[in-house]
C-alpha cells in the first residue's frame, strides 16, 4: 500500500469517450487511475437514435466500464456521482465519499439545451442517454398503437405526426429513421391505419439542414430526406411547444402543428460541472457553459485540472472552438494520458493538444448518408457504407461489433427492426421503465 500511495493519483470524472479513452490509455502505466461515473456502463452515443427507433437494443451500444478496463490493474471504477470539487484540498466530493487526486480530468459531457424554455423538455425530449432513447422509442411506437385505435381522423393525424426540432446530424438521423419506420418497416403491420399516412416534419432555424457541414452536403442530405418522405422546413423558428402541439414562425407567419410526438435535437449545453469549476477553480465559461481551457486542456491557474470532451471549449486551433463530437473527445483523452504519464515521470511535456480532423458523416437512411473527409465530399450508398464501417469499428467491445453487424445486416435485407419494444404503457404505473429481461438498462446511481 505504501508504494501505491506514492504513485500519482489521477481521477477521471465521466466514462464517455473522453474519460474512457484517457483511462484506457493510462492503463498499465505507473500511475493509479480512478474512473468515476454515475452509470456503470459506457454508451456509444452516435447510435442512440437506432435504439430510439427500434433498430438496436440498449445492450448493443453499451458496455460495462469495469469489463472494458478490467485488464488494467491500475484502473479502478467507482459508480457514483461527483457533486463538488475542492481544488484547495485536491478532492472530488461524491455522493458517498471523497476521492483525493493529484491530477483531475473532468469529462462530464453535455445535456439538452432548450434556450431558456426548459418547460418544453417533458413534451419534447432530447436524445443524450440510454434512458432518453428507451423513452423516445416508447413514444414513437405508442403513437402508432394509439393511432390504430383512434376513430377520429384529426386525432389520428396528430398521433401520426412526428416533429423533430433541429436539423443537425442528430435531427437528420432521427427524422430519417422515423420515416423509414413508417414507410417501409411497418407499412403492412396495421389493420386500421396506413403508416404511410405518417407525417415526419424536420424543423430548422437556419437556412439549411446539417449547418456545420459544407453546403453541397446539406443539399444532398435535404434531397435524401425528401426521398424518404420527410418534410423539411428551414428558416423556421419554434416559438412554443405544448403537449400535442408545436408553434413556429416561418416567413413572419405563425403556424400550429398538432403532433403527439415531438423530439428535440436543436441544441446542447455543458454539464453542471462547468459551474462548479467556475465557482471553485475560477474557470471561465462560454455562453453554453463550456470551460475555456489552455492549449494543454488545463484550467487557467490550475495546471492539475483538465477539462476534455463536450465540456471543454478549446479555441486554440482555428477560428472557433472544436466541435462537440466523439472524435475530439477520443483524441483529447489519449493526449491527456500521454501528457500525464510524462509528467508523472518528471519529464517536461510542452506539446499542446492538436486535433486531427478525420472527417464527419451523417446517415440519412438505408443506403443514404453524407461524408466530409475534407479532401473529398460525397453522399449516397458509398457514404452510407463508410458510415457503417466507421461506427462498427469504433464500438468498444468485440461482441458489440459482431452483434451490431449481424443486426444491421438482418435489418438491411429484411427491412425489419427487431427491437420495437414498448417498455411502458399508459395502463402501467408511471414509475421505472419496464424492460424485457434480455434488454435491461444497466443500473444508474441514484441522485
Amino acid at each position: 500500500m505504501a508504494e501505491q500511495s506514492e504513485r500519482q493519483q489521477i481521477v477521471i470524472i465521466g466514462g464517455g469517450f473522453g474519460g474512457l479513452y484517457a483511462a484506457k490509455a493510462l492503463g498499465s502505466s505507473d500511475v493509479d487511475v480512478t474512473l468515476i461515473d454515475k452509470r456503470n456502463f459506457h454508451l456509444f452515443q452516435p447510435l442512440l437514435y437506432q435504439v430510439a427507433t427500434g433498430s438496436l437494443s440498449p445492450s448493443h451500444i453499451s458496455a460495462p466500464l469495469r469489463s472494458i478496463v478490467s485488464k488494467h490493474k491500475n484502473v479502478r471504477v467507482l459508480m457514483d456521482e461527483a457533486v463538488d470539487i475542492d481544488p484547495a484540498t485536491k478532492t472530488v466530493k461524491l455522493l458517498s465519499q471523497e476521492v483525493h487526486y493529484d491530477k483531475l480530468i473532468v469529462a462530464t459531457g453535455a445535456s439538452h439545451h432548450y434556450f431558456g424554455n426548459d418547460q418544453w423538455k417533458d413534451v419534447a425530449p432530447g436524445l443524450k442517454t440510454l434512458e432518453d432513447a428507451v423513452e423516445i422509442r416508447r413514444r414513437i411506437f405508442s403513437a402508432f398503437e394509439a393511432a390504430e385505435k383512434e376513430s377520429d381522423p384529426a386525432a389520428r393525424k396528430a398521433w401520426l405526426t412526428f416533429v423533430v426540432i433541429g436539423a443537425g446530424p442528430a435531427g437528420v438521423e432521427m427524422a430519417g429513421a422515423i420515416a423509414e419506420l413508417a414507410y417501409k418497416t411497418m407499412k403492412d403491420d396495421f389493420a386500421s391505419i396506413n403508416p404511410s399516412e405518417t407525417q415526419v416534419l424536420l424543423l430548422e432555424g437556419l437556412d439549411r439542414v446539417l449547418p456545420p457541414y459544407p453546403p453541397e452536403l446539406s443539399v444532398k442530405a435535404d434531397a435524401g430526406l425528401v426521398r424518404l418522405g420527410v418534410t423539411v422546413s428551414t428558416n423556421t423558428r419554434v416559438t412554443n411547444v405544448t403537449d400535442g402541439q408545436v408553434t413556429y414562425l416561418k416567413d413572419d407567419k405563425s403556424h400550429d402543428i398538432p403532433a403527439k410526438t415531438i423530439l428535440w435535437a436543436a441544441g446542447v449545453k455543458a454539464s453542471e460541472m462547468g459551474k462548479i469549476l467556475e465557482t471553485h477553480a475560477g474557470a471561465t465559461l462560454d455562453r453554453v457553459g463550456r470551460v475555456i481551457v489552455e492549449p494543454d486542456l488545463s484550467v487557467p491557474n490550475h495546471p492539475e485540472i483538465f477539462v476534455i470532451g463536450d465540456l471543454s471549449n478549446f479555441a486554440h486551433q482555428g477560428d472557433k472552438p472544436l466541435p462537440g463530437v466523439a472524435g475530439v473527445a477520443m483524441q483529447q483523452g489519449e493526449y491527456m494520458a500521454e501528457l500525464l504519464v510524462k509528467q508523472a515521470n518528471g519529464q517536461v511535456y510542452d506539446r499542446p493538444f492538436k486535433y486531427t480532423d478525420l472527417g464527419s458523416m451523417a446517415v440519412i437512411g438505408d443506403n443514404e448518408a453524407v461524408v466530409d473527409l475534407g479532401f473529398v465530399k460525397f453522399g449516397g450508398f458509398l457514404a452510407w457504407l463508410a458510415w457503417v464501417v466507421v461506427h462498427i469499428y469504433f464500438l468498444i467491445q468485440f461482441d458489440s461489433k459482431l452483434v451490431v453487424m449481424v443486426q444491421w445486416a438482418w435489418n438491411y435485407f429484411t427491412k425489419n427492426r427487431g427491437s420495437r419494444i414498448i417498455t411502458r404503457t399508459s395502463l402501467q404505473p408511471d414509475d421505472e421503465p419496464i424492460v424485457p429481461n434480455n434488454e435491461q438498462i444497466p443500473a444508474m446511481a441514484s441522485k
